[in-house]
């Protein structure tokens, strides 16, 4: 053979070779990526022949299928539309799955190990027996309350978040964004028709795709002081004890003089800690923070929650949806020093602190249910397609414990204060007791401030209840007040579902 016909030859078995690698490591590798691909035509069709499980709220199918009769046959629906959005996302025919409905997709879709008894039978009987149902931990009127308080909120802001846990278990009774946005168009069996109505969210600058209660990080303002006051508590200041304060002050460095948000807060030269936290002392609460330093701040905003990069909200275990850190910032000069001027801006939650809801939830959490903060979850139950097996219910447990006991009952006691005798009023319920605090956040030079509330109730006999945060951006003038009202209505809505309690 010559040379010529010899490296032909070489070529043509090299290239069979690679052409052989190739659909082995397909075969063994890439199976399972190109069998579930949402582009594969066969794949797409035998997973709409099984009926997708539903996802429930206190007993209501929120996310249903139903026989379309069509080449795909089950059509993926939503009965609530915008309100419960953002925790059940949507099941789109060649878009990503999101929220719940991906965390759950192999449950749902009735492919997962768990049910693997069910797909043995249909091999006998023949049928397709549906997915597994997904329960939630959500409070449908807390949530239909929620979602209709921000839309229709009495400042016109027009983004913001809500979110309501049960201090003592870390279940979450209410979850939403807004702008929300309908999933039932994403979900449609008409790919151009789903794929139009993705984009013109996506480009909607108020971005409704965005899950704000946990993803959202905005300064948190006044709210932050429940940290700090967390941080003096802990060395050696008592809620009693007086801690200067005035109408102005300058931190020592440079930096812009502190006020308070009228002339009639805090005037005083001292102020006790529980006045200051009630007041909402910006110039007490400053000064407090330079006095215990940037190091304890820090310190004591972390084993709130702070910087966590890896929380998620699903079930208790892995996964789940991603929550955003949040985060204390920096309180340094570009030497290293502490920055005195950063520190006090800091310690009334602006310079740099950036807090998600869940955070701020999750802070008033702790103090209601004595220094102890549970792991938040949202996927309460998994049931088998007859409903007659469990292979999943949430058994609640602690995630940290930032704060002591006795520190926990005197952070009680100054937010019962707040909402007694200052700015949290509006939050109030009759037979309950509740604790909050506001905050008004900058949001930039020539924008309106951000409203925020952190809240909770308890019963008469102080067994804590649910704990709340609204934030409402750039809410301007009210906002802190309307965010307190509407949590208010929240926490009602939760008392109401659990019978009064």
């Amino acid at each position: 053979m010559n040379a010529p016909l010899r490296r032909v030859g070489v070529v043509v078995m090299v290239l069979f070779g690679l052409l052989f690698a190739n659909l082995n490591w397909i075969q063994a590798y890439k199976a399972d990526e190109y069998r579930n691909s949402d582009y594969n035509g066969r794949v797409q069709v035998d997973e709409y022949k099984r009926k997708r499980g539903n996802i429930e709220v206190g007993g209501t199918a929120v996310a249903i299928s139903k026989d379309t009769g069509g080449k795909l046959r089950f059509q993926r629906t939503y009965p609530g539309g915008e309100t419960y959005a953002h925790v059940l996302g949507y099941k789109p025919v060649n878009l990503g799955d999101v929220g719940i409905e991906r965390l759950e997709n192999e449950f749902l879709a009735g492919t997962s190990d768990q049910l693997i008894g069910d797909r043995i039978k249909d091999m006998f009987t023949g049928e397709q027996t549906g997915g597994g149902n997904v329960l939630l931990s959500l409070s449908k009127r807390a949530q239909e309350t929620a979602y209709k308080q921000l839309q229709n909120n009495q400042v016109g802001a027009k983004r913001g978040a809500a979110i309501a846990i049960d201090p003592r278990t870390g279940a979450v009774q209410a979850l939403v964004s807004m702008p929300s946005f309908d999933p039932n168009p994403l979900a449609s069996h008409d790919t151009t028709a789903a794929k139009d109505a993705y984009e013109r969210l996506e480009q909607d600058p108020d971005r409704p795709l965005a899950n704000r209660a946990l993803s959202e990080t905005l300064p948190p303002g006044s709210t932050f002081k429940i940290v700090v006051a967390a941080a003096a508590l802990e060395n050696g200041v008592t809620k009693e004890t007086s801690i200067p304060a005035g109408p102005s002050w300058t931190p020592p460095t440079a930096g812009r003089p502190i006020g308070n948000a009228a002339p009639s807060i805090c005037p005083e030269a001292h102020v006790t800690l529980i006045e200051a936290v009630t007041e909402s002392c910006n110039t007490g609460f400053a000064q407090l923070g330079v006095r215990l330093g940037a190091d304890k701040i820090k310190e004591k905003a972390q084993q709130f929650g702070f910087e966590q990069e890896d929380l998620t909200v699903g079930q208790l275990g892995e996964g789940g949806l991603r929550v955003a850190a949040s985060r204390t910032g920096d309180m340094q000069n570009p030497d290293g020093s502490e920055d005195k001027a950063a520190l006090a801006q800091s310690s009334i939650g602006q310079n740099n602190v950036r807090m998600t809801p869940l955070q701020g939830a999750l802070i008033a959490a702790s103090v209601a249910n004595g220094g102890s903060q549970m792991r938040p979850y949202v996927v309460k139950q998994l049931l088998a397609p007859d409903r007659t097996t469990s292979y999943y219910s949430a058994k609640p447990r602690e995630l940290r414990q930032p704060v002591s006991g006795q520190v926990a009952n005197d952070l009680r006691d100054m937010m019962v204060s707040v909402v007694r005798n200052g700015s949290g009023r509006k939050a109030a319920i009759s037979g309950y007791t509740v604790g909050g605090k506001t905050g008004t956040a900058e949001s930039g030079p020539n924008t309106p401030d951000h409203g925020w509330f952190i809240g909770f109730a308890l019963d008469k006999n102080g067994t804590p209840i649910s704990a709340v945060c609204v934030e409402l951006e750039q809410a301007g003038k009210g906002g802190s007040a309307e965010a307190a009202r509407i949590a208010g209505r929240i926490m009602a809505a939760v008392i109401a579902d659990s019978g009064g309690r």
